[in-house]
């Protein structure tokens, strides 16, 4: 884990940077350095809990300004990850249940369905007599939160990121104004910043962490390095390796180097903290209707060696000892066990949300250690990076000799849907960031609240997902075969609830600030609340919750809590487990 706090935050405490902060504003305008237009509330990053945030606020009365760095708005929810990561149900409530209830809406309509039937369509998630549904088509999702936007009267910029050098100004722990690449500015009373990096939380001198934890830190069990985890448990791991795998370029011969994929290291000390992320993909949506399908093609850079580490994985016939009947690899690409003419998850229209598979399917472990901290030049490699790591897995299943029939013969009925991501080559606009930078505030949301060993006081909002890692780095064991590391799946026994202190940062530090998405948790905490429902649930109350700052004049802090709760309540929001 790493402790970090902005090179140039200010303090209340510090009257010369107060100063300097305030003459650096005064003096860009001065300047006329671009167009200055102000808000009540600004939220950065049009992620799903940017949309919900502010859609709450402008519902509130307050004037309302969303800014999206990229060109679509919904984050992962209109960027692939249409199979939504529920948990429990019944904590799903407010804007977040609302946007669920629309979609269930549009798919009532018959002529939602072009590419087949809705009695076709069947998923374990699914039940046809709810007011809502959980699974749908990216551009459905999209169209949705432009609806809401709209109907609310929110001001949407796209195309707009953040000055990473000189783009926070502010005043005591206030922040009066963020200014853009572009030199557009945006002064407001309240700023959320609902985006998956956290940016604008970072340079506003707010403290956060990144990476794992030591066990120790927080008294968890299921944090920091974890090489043992799922070998003591015997737990046949959808990420783990099951197979024996040689790691070597000339295998055998540890002085030839490691093939790619595999990071230098052994198993480490268990429970240590580390910068470790874990790691990131595209949710791809992948279809077999011939009439809506782009076929895949091969990549401008694919290099087949890249996949020596996949090859090894699919021919072995060497189970590791602790999995003796692990059984069948399941697909890297299309996610079945090939017993199924299809994916896993099909969604409606004939559609898939492909998920990582097996540990060496979509994700690109240990590609994005830079991520979080980095700059927008370093992050736009990152995220080619991963681009080139998927379309060229991809590839390799379509064409490689290596690659054994049963899993190559399936690719030739998937592409990639024609009536989705139409601008982008129909490839997801969004990475799928898992977790980054996180809050360091007041209240930090461990496993032990996850869990409800520990009380959470002033609910905002419920989590009810497992605590859920993806693996965060491959190494060499003992024996000389490769095994990955960083996999969580600790279930959670009922919903839990999220405090509000833990999107404040500490009022020391800032006081007009809200942050839903890289809120203050733990990474096994976030790996429960980091998903897609939650965070337009904390989106939603973080919009409700700086419309109250202004009212009462109040530094997010400071806000009356029972107001806030009763607002809430008043709203949909589920606060509290539903009483049995």
């Amino acid at each position: 884990m790493t402790v970090r706090s902005s090179p140039g935050s200010a303090s209340p405490a510090t009257l010369r940077r107060s100063l300097a902060a305030f003459a650096a504003l005064a003096a860009t305008l001065l300047c006329g350095a671009g167009e200055t237009s102000s808000h009540d509330v600004v939220v950065y990053g049009g992620t799903s809990g940017g949309v919900t945030a502010a859609v709450a606020a402008a519902r509130m009365g307050q004037s309302v300004v969303l800014i999206e760095p990229g060109r679509h708005l919904g984050g992962l929810t209109s960027g692939g990850l249409g199979a939504t990561d529920i948990g429990k149900k019944e904590s799903i409530g407010g804007l977040s249940r609302e946007f669920y209830q629309r979609v269930k809406r549009h798919y009532a309509n018959p002529a939602a369905w072009k590419y087949g039937r809705p009695d076709e369509f069947r998923s374990n998630q699914h039940d046809p007599k709810e007011d809502v549904m959980f699974y749908f088509e990216p551009h459905v999702a999209e169209k949705i939160y432009v609806d809401l936007l709209r109907e609310a009267r929110v001001e949407v910029v796209r195309g707009e990121r953040l000055d990473l050098k000189s783009g926070v100004a502010k005043h005591g722990t206030q922040v009066d104004a963020i200014t853009m690449e572009s030199g557009r500015r945006f002064r407001g009373r309240v700023f959320i910043d609902a985006s998956y990096e956290g940016d604008l939380m970072a340079k506003a001198g707010v403290r956060y962490l990144v990476g794992r934890e030591s066990n120790a830190t927080f008294g968890e069990t299921h944090n920091g390095n974890q090489p043992y985890l799922l070998r003591r448990q015997k737990v046949a791991s959808a990420h783990d390796f099951r197979r024996a795998v040689d790691p070597y370029v000339r295998p055998g011969d540890p002085t030839s180097g490691l093939i790619f994929g595999v990071q230098p290291g052994g198993p480490g000390p268990e429970g240590e903290g580390d910068h470790r992320v874990q790691a990131y993909c595209f949710r791809l949506c992948l279809t077999n209707v011939p009439e809506n399908r782009v076929p895949f093609t091969r990549p401008a850079d694919y290099d087949p060696a890249k996949y020596e580490l996949v090859a090894r994985y699919l021919n072995s016939a060497q189970m590791l000892p602790e999995f003796p009947t692990a059984g069948d690899i399941e697909h890297p690409v299309l996610g079945n066990n090939l017993t199924r003419p299809e994916p896993v998850v099909i969604m409606p229209n004939r559609k898939s949300d492909s998920n990582n598979k097996d540990p060496v399917g979509f994700n690109l472990i240990a590609g994005n250690y830079d991520y979080p901290d980095a700059d927008h030049a370093t992050r736009e490699r990152i995220v080619r990076e991963h681009v080139s790591w998927q379309q060229g897995l991809i590839w390799f299943f379509v064409s490689d000799p290596r690659v054994p029939e049963k899993y190559r013969a399936p690719m030739k009925d998937w592409g990639y849907p024609k009536d989705e991501f139409t601008d982008t080559g129909h490839w997801p606009h969004q990475l799928y960031v898992r977790e980054a930078r996180r809050l360091h505030g007041a209240l930090v949301m461990t496993q032990r609240h996850c869990d409800g060993t520990l009380p959470v006081t002033d609910s905002i909002g419920m989590g009810g997902y497992a605590m859920d890692s993806h693996n965060v780095r491959r190494y060499v064991d003992e024996n000389g075969h490769v095994r990955t590391e960083g996999t969580i799946g600790l279930g959670v026994r009922q919903a839990y609830r999220i405090g509000y202190d833990a999107i404040t940062p500490r009022r020391e530090q800032c006081t007009n600030l809200l942050v839903p998405v890289c809120l203050s948790a733990t990474h096994v905490a976030y790996g429960s609340i980091r998903m897609e429902p939650v965070f337009m649930i904390l989106g939603h109350s973080a919009g409700v919750a700086a419309a109250q700052a202004i009212a009462q004049r109040a530094a997010v802090q400071a806000i009356d809590r029972a107001q806030l709760r009763a607002a809430l309540l008043q709203q949909g929001q589920v606060l509290e487990r539903p009483a049995r």
